[in-house]
C-alpha cells in the first residue's frame, strides 16, 4: 500500500474508485486501523462515483508509531486534570487531523468528503472546524463532543475496554477470545453476531500491527482534547451524525449532542445499532453518506 511522509510521520493509506472523482476520506477510530473500513464498504462507496481514501490514523497500523513515549500513570493523569494542568502527551487529537489534511494536500485533494467513526469522528470534527475550506461535507459516526455531562459507557464496556489484551503471537486463542467479548459488548442487536467475522477481523488486523500501549496514547490524546463544543459550533459542512441506539460505549445522546452543536446538523439514530458497523450495514452506512455528500 502506498504511503506519504508528512511533518514527521508516515502515513499509510489505500485509494479505491476514480482519482478524479469527488473524495470522501475516511477516518477510523480508537486503535482500530484503516481496514476496519472493510474494502466492500469502501467498494460500495466507490461505486456510486466517489474516490474513497481510508489511512492509518498515526499509532495504528502501518503508521508511525509513538512507542517510545512512556504512558503516565492514571493516577498522576488524573491530577493534574484536577490542578488544570495539561499532562506531556506524545501528540493530541488536533495532530491527528493535521495529518488527515496533510493527506489530502499529498495527495493534491483540494476538497473533501469527510467521514470519521469514533475517535475518527472527534478527529472530524476538528478538521471541519479548523479547515472549514478543505470539508464539502462532515459525517460524524457514534462519536461524541467530549461533553462531561453525557450519560458514561456503561460498566461492561468499560471493562471490555480496559481488560490487557493478550499477544497473539504468544496466545492467539486468547487474543481471539478477548477480541470475541469486547465486540460482544459493544455490538448491537440489528443484525446476527458473526463469530467467524470478529475472529477474521482481529487477526487481518493483528497481522497487520499489534501495538497495545498504542490505545492508550490515542486515549490520552482524547482525554486531553476535552469538550469540543464551542470548536463544533464554529462547522460550516453540511453535518451527518449517525448514531445507533443500542451503543454502550458512546451512548446515542452523544450522537445528539454532537448534531445540537452543529448548526444545520442531522442527526439520524439507527435502531439496534451498537458501537461497531456490522457487515449487515455497510450498505446502508454507505448509503448514507453518499446521499448526504451529493446533497451537499
Amino acid at each position: 500500500m502506498p504511503r506519504v511522509h508528512v511533518h514527521g510521520v508516515d502515513i499509510e493509506y489505500e485509494s479505491y474508485g476514480d482519482a478524479a472523482a469527488p473524495a470522501i476520506l475516511l477516518i477510523a477510530g480508537l486503535a482500530t486501523q484503516m481496514i476496519r473500513w472493510a474494502t466492500p464498504f469502501c467498494d460500495s462507496l466507490a461505486a456510486q462515483g466517489f474516490r474513497v481514501i481510508r489511512f492509518d490514523n498515526r499509532d495504528a497500523g502501518l503508521s508511525t508509531h509513538f512507542s517510545d513515549f512512556p504512558l503516565p500513570e492514571m493516577g498522576a493523569l488524573f491530577a493534574a486534570f484536577a490542578r488544570g494542568e495539561r499532562p506531556a502527551i506524545p501528540y493530541s487529537l488536533g495532530d491527528m487531523a493535521e495529518d488527515a489534511v496533510a493527506l489530502l494536500d499529498a495527495l493534491d485533494i483540494g476538497k473533501a468528503h469527510v467521514v470519521g467513526r469514533s475517535m475518527g469522528g472527534m478527529i472530524a470534527q476538528l478538521i471541519a472546524a479548523e479547515h472549514p475550506e478543505r470539508v464539502l461535507s462532515l459525517v460524524s459516526i457514534m462519536s461524541t463532543t467530549g461533553n462531561p455531562a453525557l450519560p458514561q459507557s456503561s460498566p461492561e464496556a468499560m471493562a471490555a475496554m480496559r481488560a490487557p489484551t493478550p499477544d497473539p503471537r504468544q496466545d492467539e486463542a486468547a487474543f481471539l477470545a478477548h477480541a470475541l467479548t469486547l465486540a460482544r459488548v459493544i455490538a448491537g442487536s440489528q443484525f446476527p453476531f458473526d463469530e467467524d467475522f470478529i475472529r477474521a477481523q482481529a487477526l487481518a488486523e493483528a497481522r497487520r500491527s499489534f501495538d497495545p500501549a498504542a490505545a492508550g496514547r490515542q486515549h490520552l490524546a482524547i482525554a486531553v482534547d476535552g469538550d469540543r463544543r464551542a470548536r463544533l459550533r464554529r462547522i460550516t459542512a453540511p453535518t451527518l451524525v449517525i448514531h445507533g441506539d443500542e451503543d454502550r460505549l458512546l451512548p446515542w445522546q452523544a450522537g445528539e449532542d454532537t448534531a445540537a452543536n452543529i448548526e444545520g446538523a442531522v442527526f439520524q439514530k439507527i435502531s439496534g445499532m451498537g458501537h461497531e458497523i456490522p457487515p449487515g450495514l455497510y450498505a446502508e452506512i454507505a448509503e448514507r453518506i453518499a446521499a448526504h455528500a451529493r446533497a451537499a
